[in-house]
């Protein structure tokens, strides 16, 4: 699963570049669309759960990805997958909404919500599974 371990790097990297400049640029840059102060509020706060979403998600696909063994390898992967779409509809949909003002159909956040939340319940159940086994490392 190594290519997860590099999905991980590759979403922190733009997690972390969207939260600087959340931090250090995205009020000026909202503030040039002559939004007004209770708007860029709003804006500033999507952003900043966005941005703890997705770093958050990030973590744990790295978690599940380094932690690894070939039992139950279908739930990793689907709490993966699942993850990752969450972090594409959750966040991209907020993130649409901060930077564009539009976020699309109107669905596509709580979709992303549905999918973290499927991501889990399939870490439950691996959890389940995997009851009484011992831990093995490749």
């Amino acid at each position: 699963m190594s290519k997860a371990v590099v999905l991980s790097g590759v979403l922190g990297i733009i997690g972390v570049m969207i939260g600087a400049y959340a931090a250090h640029g995205l009020e000026a840059y909202l503030g040039k669309q002559s939004l007004e102060a209770e708007a860029i509020a709003k804006r500033l706060d999507q952003c900043e759960v966005a941005v703890r979403y997705h770093m958050v998600h990030t973590l744990a696909i790295l978690a599940i990805a380094i932690g690894t063994t070939t039992k139950r390898s279908r739930l990793r992967a689907a709490a993966i997958v699942l993850w990752l779409l969450g972090i594409v509809l959750f966040c991209g949909g907020l993130y649409s909404m901060v930077f564009l003002g539009k976020m699309g159909h109107f669905a596509i956040v709580p979709s992303g919500g549905l999918c973290f939340m499927l991501g889990w319940f399939s870490i439950i159940l691996l959890g389940v599974t995997l009851k009484g086994d011992s831990p093995s490392r490749p």
